[in-house]
């Protein structure tokens, strides 16, 4: 079993959250929100996907390279972790 799926339940409600944050955004750009709190519902929805994004990616690395018992699980956990940060970073 996976982290992801040990953890389903607290990482759909983080999603659930930003999503709920996502719908308020729409709302505001539909009803003529000032921008500046546009923004400051994007930066929320930004901070919000970045806490996710670190939580899994540690995750991760500890149960795909730190808590191995082959250096080839950890050397392919390692290279996986390597994809997703620059996937992330682009």
């Amino acid at each position: 079993m996976s982290h992801t799926s040990r953890q389903k339940d607290k990482l759909v409600a983080r999603v659930r959250r930003i999503k709920g944050q996502l719908e308020g955004i729409e709302r505001a750009l539909e009803s003529d929100a000032a921008c500046v709190e546009v923004l400051r519902q994007i930066a929320s929805v930004r901070g919000a996907v970045n806490g996710l994004t670190a939580e899994v990616m540690e995750d991760h690395l500890r149960e795909h390279v730190l808590e191995v018992e082959t250096d080839k699980e950890r050397r392919q956990g390692g290279e996986e972790m390597v994809e997703v940060i620059r996937a992330y970073m682009k």
